[in-house]
């Protein structure tokens, strides 16, 4: 009995792996992509980033202004994460089985965080192109949207794992609506909450590059700008320091939820 248990799960991983092989080969033939020239290509690239993209001291020239740029992108995205966390806080409580009023208000936001989630951050950002034109305000909507979608549902789920029994305990006697919602459902929830935020506004300063880049604001204009015009230890310059940027800020989103978790 147990041999046939393993001799099916042998079948089905061998059956998996020859249909994943499948559709990658099939893909390689469709793209015309060549493994081997991909490969050989690895060499050169490494060989022509360690030759051309790499600071100068002509290009620390530019740290002031690259630094203006990246504190304007830091505060974009930590003022788009924070004023969506506000609205998602409503919207999940509406929208979460616990707490929800009525069917139809639980569905309406569930099916717009699900709308706003599920779009791209770099389609909000084309999107909104054509309403605010490039600049900092395109931005910052286009992370906003992204960050209210994906922090609704988070709050939604995180309002479901508290539970019902201390919202049945506090309604048992005879507690109103918002009683358990200020009581109960918020303090509970809170903690995983600030972790959501913290979370979301590391992944907006990771894509504000991208919409800088796209709504030509913010330091993804920068590396745009120094790339294009083949200012290469320029370029270096900059992506050194949003990855900078983003381990302190890593570094203190885990030192902040060590502390509240």
């Amino acid at each position: 009995m147990q041999g046939n248990f393993f001799l099916k799960k042998r079948i089905q991983s061998a059956v998996i792996m020859a249909v994943l092989l499948s559709v990658t080969y099939g893909a390689m033939m469709i793209t015309q992509f060549s493994l081997q020239d991909g490969l050989s290509s690895i060499p050169k690239a490494i060989i022509w980033g360690f030759s051309n993209f790499y600071p100068t001291s002509e290009s620390l020239e530019n740290l002031p202004s690259i630094f203006d740029k990246l504190i304007e992108t830091l505060l974009i995205s930590i003022a788009a994460a924070s004023v969506a966390s506000v609205l998602a806080v409503f919207f999940a409580i509406a929208g979460s089985k616990t707490t929800k009023v009525n069917g139809l208000f639980a569905g309406v936001s569930r099916g717009i965080a699900t709308l706003f989630r599920n779009i791209d951050v770099a389609a909000w950002a084309m999107i909104l192109l054509f309403s605010f034109g490039q600049s900092s305000l395109t931005g910052y909507f286009a992370l906003f949207f992204v960050s209210f979608g994906f922090l609704t549902r988070a709050f939604m789920e995180t309002i479901d794992e508290v539970g019902h029994g201390a919202v049945e305990a506090l309604q048992a006697t005879g507690a109103g609506y918002f009683t358990v919602i200020i009581h109960s459902v918020i303090p509970a929830s809170l903690p995983q909450m600030i972790s959501w935020v913290l979370f979301m506004i590391e992944t907006n300063i990771r894509s504000a590059t991208l919409v800088g880049i796209l709504t030509g604001t913010g330091i993804g204009f920068s590396f745009d700008l120094y790339y294009k015009s083949l200012n290469y230890s320029s370029a270096s310059l900059v992506v050194l320091l949003i990855v900078v940027s983003i381990l302190l800020i890593e570094a203190v989103s885990n030192y902040v939820r060590r502390v509240i978790l």
